[in-house]
């Protein structure tokens, strides 16, 4: 059973490695994360905030994942 949860966590963080990236490159492409001067909106630091997270969590899932295995 540890070693399926391990695998699950694993699983997670590498979707979080392979989704994350595009998401976040598309949220800072879009017409809304920057204003008239350039400047980062509202729109782009709360995306941020959520990959941020993200990653995180897939770095934490991660190292319980490989922990779990010795």
């Amino acid at each position: 059973m540890t070693f399926a949860l391990a695998i699950l966590l694993l699983v997670n963080a590498a979707f979080t490695v392979v989704v994350w990236p595009t998401f976040y490159r598309r949220v800072a492409a879009d017409s809304r994360a920057r204003d008239a001067a350039g400047a980062a909106t509202r729109f782009l630091t709360v995306h941020r905030v959520i990959v941020g997270i993200a990653y995180l969590i897939a770095a934490a899932s991660a190292i319980v994942a490989i922990v779990s295995f010795f």
